[in-house]
Formats: structure tokens, C-alpha cells, sequence
């Protein structure tokens, strides 16, 4: 097939994901996925289960080491720790008010439109929450006591304060970690690679993915929660395409219809796993590759948003807390309205890394503004949906802010930003291994046992 003629992966993704909706469509309507049936329990929690269990177990795989490599070569790389705390503090400062504007944003938009009210939804779903660690803890647990086991657990937040100590205590040890640094570069590019790899077995992966969500999910629970649904879509929407480009071409000059161009693969893989965690290798090489951004920037600002930014949580609290409040008939007030903004801006950072965050979140928010926390359970059943679509904006809020704190610190290449080619995947390119470097690996290999 000529280069004119192959397809690039952001298209071939996009066709597995648009024949995993229309075959998950036709299992749910046909009832070929009723409980029980040899589609169910073979092909739909079976095949697809696995095949999308692996992809995802993939990714998350190549998390730690590339977070922990990257991150060292990150600083090594910025070589002045004046630098690394301002990347840090510009980081944080834009995750926080992104995170405020989206909810106070999907808040306005909610409360306008009254959605919930005179409905009298009914649910079979029950939900019960669960305490988050307070943020005193949070803090605590920042410092690991066991680097080894923050990384089999993949807390985020302990395993970029090791890797910035590490990468700081080799600054200052010279010369002599010289050969601990070109060793994670080299193991940081052998990362990438892996990367590469995982990323050209996407398309059929998001296929299954994405088949078994709308196959299970149907259009039943959509229906009876239209009102909710179209507005938490639309408030996700209007955040990702409005109110995140204005923040990047105010604070950057960078084109938004660049941005948007070139993002969309992370978003697919955001989309299809519904994880931020598990989407790190994606976007790490999304901005640093097809965007431009040097890695000593990249390194640290991707897992760190992965891990606190939450504009697409917040934004469905936010939704969510108008829709129960108008179903129960409960008057928030303003008042109300603003402690529901700070407690999520403030829960995004208490409750980093806490599995099912977004639920943890907003019973938290239930219990301060006085809503019956098993309201949630009337949402619970979309909520698998709306994690796939939030996720995708986190991870497009993720990559502005890096590419933001990027260009601010001039650790950013605009040429390759502007240039539509820049860092395009080749699946052939990404499985070929050159038959030189195979013959010379094996005469390395040959001589080693030879001494």
C-alpha cells in the first residue's frame, strides 16, 4: 500500500471505535447481550472483557517506569531546582483554576437549564460513600515511606517526589551519576518505544473497549436521564472547546484548532479506558512528540495532572449536584453553590489517586450541602459513560497546561506545535526492528558468552 493510501492510526482508531458502538448497538437492541446468552458471556464479557483488560493492563504497565525515568531525566534535564519549582507552581496554579472554572461553569449551565426538576426518578442502584483521606494525609503520604511499594500500588503523587529527589540528589552527586543519567535516558527511549509498540494494537483494542461499554449500557439509561446526560455532555463540551482553548491561547499564543488536531489520539485512549493514570504513556508522548514540549517540562507536568486535575470530575459535580438537588427539591442558594466549588477544588486534591475518585468527590460534596448521599445511585448507571467522556477532558486539560508551562519556560519547539506531521505514528515503523541493530544486538549477546 503506497504512503498516500495507509491509513494513520488517529483513523484507524476512530474506525474501531465507530464499528465497536454500531456492534454494541446492535447486541444491546437485539438482545443477543441479554444475561446469560452465548454473546454475554462469551463474546461481550468474555472476548471483549479480555482483550480491552489486557490493552488497559498494557498501558498501565509502562506507567511507572515511564514516570519515574522521564521524571529524572526531567530534572537532570532542567539541571536548576529554581526551574523545577516554578513548573511546579505554574502547574499547580492552572490545574486549580481550570478545575474552579469548570465547575462553576457546569454549576451555571445546570442551574439555568433546571434539570431534575418535577422528575420523580425511582432506581434500583443503591451508593453508599466512602470517607477520602483527609488532605492533612494527603500531604503525609506525598513522602513515601516505601518508594518500592508506592510504585506497586502506582501512587502518583509519592513516586514524583521520589524520582524529583532522585534526579536532584544526582545533580548534586556531578560527574560520578554521569552513567546513571545516560542509562535513564536510555531507559526513558526504551520506554517510548514500548509505548510505540502498545499503540499500534489501539484500534483493536478500542474496538472491543468501547463494544462492550455501549453493549452493555444500551440507550435505555440514556433515555431516562436525557436532561442530565445532555447537559453534563454539553457542559464537558463546552469546557474542553471553549473555555481550556481560551486558557491556552491567552496564556501561550498557541492555536486552539492545533491543539485540538493533534490531541485527539490521547483522547481516544482517555475515551476507550476511562483512566488518567492509564492514559500517561499516550499523552506524554502526545506532547512531547506532536506538540513540541521538551520532556524535562513533560515529565513532570503530565503525571502530576493525571493525578490532580479534575476538570471533567468537577464538572459532572457540579451537574450532579443541581440534578439531585432539583429531584429531592432541595434549594442550594448561592451559598451552597459556592461551597460545592471550593469543596471540589479542594477534594481534586485530597482525593488524588483514590480509586473511583469522582464518586468519592461528589459524596463528599453531597454530605456538605446537606443532599442524601444515595441520590447518587440515580446517577451511578450512566456514570461508567460519563467517566469515559471526563476523562478524555482531563487529559486535553493535561496536555494545555503542559504545553502552557512549556512555552513559558521556552522549554517548548512552536515549529513542531504548528507542523500538522510532526510526530505522526507509523504502525509499520513502530513494529519494525532494523536488521542491522538485530545483527549487531546479537553479536554483543555472542560476544558476552564467548568471555
Amino acid at each position: 500500500m503506497s504512503e498516500s493510501k495507509k491509513m494513520n492510526l488517529t483513523t484507524k482508531v476512530l474506525l474501531g471505535m465507530a464499528l465497536g458502538i454500531i456492534l454494541g448497538l446492535i447486541f444491546n437492541l437485539t438482545g443477543l447481550n441479554a444475561k446469560g446468552t452465548f454473546v454475554n458471556e462469551f463474546v461481550v464479557n468474555g472476548a471483549f472483557h479480555i482483550v480491552g483488560k489486557m490493552f488497559v493492563n498494557m498501558l498501565k504497565m509502562l506507567v511507572v517506569p515511564l514516570v519515574f525515568f522521564s521524571l529524572i531525566c526531567g530534572v537532570c534535564g532542567i539541571g536548576d531546582i529554581r526551574v523545577l519549582g516554578r513548573v511546579g507552581s505554574k502547574s499547580f496554579a492552572l490545574y486549580m483554576l481550570t478545575t474552579a472554572i469548570a465547575i462553576a461553569t457546569a454549576i451555571a449551565i445546570a442551574a439555568t437549564l433546571g434539570i431534575g426538576q418535577g422528575l420523580n426518578l425511582e432506581t434500583a442502584a443503591s451508593f453508599s460513600g466512602k470517607d477520602a483521606p483527609p488532605l492533612s494525609q494527603v500531604l503525609i503520604d506525598i513522602i513515601p515511606k516505601n518508594p518500592i511499594n508506592a510504585m506497586a500500588n502506582g501512587d502518583m503523587l509519592p513516586i514524583i517526589f521520589f524520582s524529583i529527589m532522585v534526579g536532584v540528589s544526582m545533580l548534586m552527586v556531578g560527574k560520578k551519576a554521569k552513567s546513571f543519567i545516560e542509562g535513564a535516558e536510555i531507559a526513558n527511549e526504551i520506554m517510548m518505544k514500548m509505548v510505540n509498540i502498545i499503540m499500534a494494537l489501539a484500534p483493536y483494542a478500542v474496538f472491543a473497549l468501547i463494544a462492550k461499554a455501549v453493549a452493555n449500557l444500551g440507550l435505555d439509561l440514556l433515555a431516562s436521564l436525557a436532561g442530565y446526560v445532555l447537559v453534563l455532555v454539553g457542559a464537558l463540551m463546552l469546557h474542553l472547546f471553549v473555555t481550556l482553548m481560551i486558557v491556552l491561547k491567552v496564556f501561550s499564543g498557541l492555536s486552539p484548532k492545533m491543539f485540538i488536531s493533534k490531541i485527539r489520539n490521547a483522547q481516544i485512549f482517555a475515551f476507550s479506558t476511562a483512566s488518567s493514570n492509564a492514559t500517561i504513556p499516550v499523552t506524554m508522548r502526545t506532547v512531547t512528540e506532536r506538540f513540541g514540549v521538551n520532556n524535562s517540562v513533560a515529565s513532570f507536568t503530565v503525571p502530576f495532572g493525571a493525578t490532580i486535575n479534575m476538570d471533567g470530575t468537577a464538572i459532572m459535580q457540579g451537574v450532579a449536584t443541581v440534578f439531585i438537588a432539583n429531584v429531592y427539591g432541595v434549594e442550594l442558594g448561592m451559598g451552597g453553590y459556592l461551597t460545592v466549588i471550593l469543596m471540589s477544588v479542594l477534594a481534586s486534591i485530597g482525593t488524588a489517586g483514590v480509586p473511583g475518585v469522582g464518586l468519592i468527590m461528589l459524596s463528599m460534596v453531597f454530605t456538605q450541602v446537606g443532599l442524601p448521599v444515595e441520590g447518587i445511585g440515580l446517577v451511578l448507571g450512566v456514570d461508567r459513560l460519563m467517566d469515559m467522556i471526563r476523562t478524555a477532558v482531563n487529559v486535553s486539560g493535561d496536555a494545555a497546561v503542559s504545553s502552557i508551562v512549556a512555552k513559558s519556560e521556552g522549554k517548548m519547539d512552536v515549529d513542531v506545535f504548528n507542523d500538522p506531521t510532526a510526530g505522526m505514528f507509523d504502525t509499520d515503523e513502530a513494529m519494525r526492528i532494523d536488521p542491522d541493530v538485530r545483527a549487531e544486538m546479537a553479536q554483543a549477546v555472542e560476544a558476552m558468552h564467548n568471555k
